[in-house]
């Protein structure tokens, strides 16, 4: 599967400027962040980020200016990027480094949201990683960022499954892939 993913994303024309830009989007808890380390691992001259840098549990979305104006819009003019990546001290989330995004070949960006609408005119391709069962999903979201984060997990599933229902994402995706 691997190797499909990296044939489909380097045979994609580049769409954001230069740079082709590869969403790798689904509900959390479904395989994203490991598909997407190994996209980056596989794909020569490729930069990883992930939308955990910009969201919060309040702020699940609407973070995207951000993102855009700091990173996507230079990358597109051919110029670095930078952006300020949420950090979670005492898991609180705040702003912390400054993070500089040189001019890469592909730009892997990994989480919910990151193949949305707004950005399908300058995707080159977008995988969308599925794992139907939404209890198991939060068990791995939870094992992964420890058990206070049930609560906002909870919360999260609700709130994605209403996003990705109004912003149709998996039915634009290039390629869907399930993990379950």
């Amino acid at each position: 599967m691997i190797d499909e993913i990296r044939t489909a994303t380097l045979a994609a024309p580049p769409r954001l400027g230069g740079v082709r830009l590869v969403a790798v989007d689904g509900p959390s808890g479904a395989g994203k962040s490991t598909l997407a380390a190994r996209i980056a691992a596989v794909v020569p001259d490729s930069v990883l980020i992930s939308t955990d840098d910009f969201a919060t549990w309040d702020d699940p979305v609407a973070w995207w200016p951000r993102l855009d104006s700091g990173v996507l819009r230079p990358l597109a003019e051919g110029r670095p990027g930078r952006y300020q990546r949420t950090e979670w001290p005492g898991g609180v989330p705040r702003l912390g480094a400054w993070i500089t995004v040189d001019v890469p070949s592909v730009l892997v960006l990994e989480g919910v949201s990151a193949g949305r609408r707004a950005v399908q005119d300058r995707l080159s391709c977008l995988f969308w990683v599925d794992f139907a069962d939404a209890p198991q999903r939060l068990e791995r979201s939870v094992r992964r960022d420890g058990e206070p984060s049930r609560p906002y997990f909870r919360r999260w599933q609700e709130f994605e499954a209403g996003w990705f229902a109004v912003d149709d994402t998996a039915a634009r995706a290039s390629q869907k892939i399930n993990t379950g």
